[in-house]
């Protein structure tokens, strides 16, 4: 998963690029405590096109994964990809929010690990056709799961100017929101707006000069409407307490994000669940209120610069990672 462009890698058979997950080595030795033991289960919540999780199937023999995925074309791909690993692969459809229903069905009660990619994947900035991508004119679609949901084109239709402008400025986090709202509203007026391009000619022309050079007008409205169609946030929210709850003791939880709404969430979720619940002025600490989970990392983790330069989609990564410690009451 990433949130930036990137066409320097190798294809497959099939023509499907295949990119070098971010971050694959760290990832994977910070998981491999919970998951190198024989019966292991590990869950990629964003399994995309398999690359962390053919790494981690290859590197632990004894290993069963869970892939979900809400998009439809990623689970062909990757359970091609990942065939020759044969029953030790359980794929799902679903968005990472179903964690628990998919668990379920699977007849799992517990996971030693778990991994979230956040973000666009690299194959759906890959395909032109689904819009993601500010760089190349598009249909304005932008739905993780195809067979699914309103599309960006149907947003930028029927919201009111109010309804566009707080959605970018609370998932792009936009100061220009106002006036791109507005001129959205005019120009659908008398031209709909069917195509990416459209829609970036229409921001460059409403940002004044002196901020264009800040960086590309449309980043941060794009990444706005991707989150509002996909319900990316909503979705997080409710997946991260989900994962949590079915982590076995000792079992860990990384979590890879590209941008800060993201990573706000994971860093709260964390830390609530890494703090103790004792009542202030307690005198001694009840085994009951001992934190539930150990953070891994000190912060949020970045990728280093090495990496950053082999592997461009890791310039905005931010890692963390926690072990269950105490079981779930």
């Amino acid at each position: 998963m990433a949130e930036a462009d990137d066409s320097t890698q190798a294809e497959d058979a099939a023509g499907n690029r295949i990119h070098q997950p971010v971050l694959l080595e760290r990832t994977l030795e910070l998981l491999a405590p919970a998951i190198e033991k024989p019966g292991a289960v590990v869950v990629d919540g964003t399994l995309g096109m398999g690359g962390h999780s053919s790494a981690m199937l290859s590197r632990f023999p004894e290993l069963t994964l869970v892939g979900l995925d809400r998009d439809t074309e990623a689970l062909a791909i990757a359970g091609e990809r990942l065939a020759p690993f044969g029953d030790r692969v359980k794929l799902v459809h679903t968005e990472y929010d179903g964690i628990e229903s998919a668990l379920d069905s699977l007849g799992i009660p517990e996971i030693d690990g778990i991994l979230f990619d956040l973000g666009v994947s690299s194959l759906q900035l890959d395909r032109v056709e689904r819009g993601f991508s500010y760089s190349k004119d598009a249909p304005l679609d932008m739905r993780m799961d195809g067979t699914a949901g309103v599309t960006a084109e149907t947003v930028l239709a029927s919201y009111s100017e109010a309804e566009l402008r707080r959605i970018f400025y609370q998932y792009g986090e936009e100061k220009l929101a106002p006036r791109y709202a507005r001129r959205i509203v005019e120009r659908r007026e008398a031209t709909p707006l069917v195509r990416s391009g459209q829609l970036v000619d229409l921001l460059i022309d409403a940002t004044p000069a002196a901020l264009q050079r800040a960086g590309h007008p449309a980043k941060r409205v794009f990444q706005a409407l991707r989150i509002e169609v996909n319900g990316e946030l909503a979705s997080l929210e409710k997946a991260l307490p989900a994962s949590l709850d079915r982590i076995a003791l000792g079992g860990r939880i990384v979590v890879l994000a590209y941008q800060s709404l993201e990573d706000r969430l994971v860093k709260r979720e964390f830390a609530a669940r890494s703090k103790s619940t004792a009542p202030a002025g307690l005198p001694v600490e009840l085994p009951e209120h001992r934190p539930e989970f150990s953070l891994l990392v000190r912060g949020a983790e970045l990728a280093s610069d090495e990496e950053k330069d082999l592997n461009p989609r890791a310039k905005p990564v931010r890692l963390r990672a926690a072990e269950r410690i105490r079981r779930h009451a």
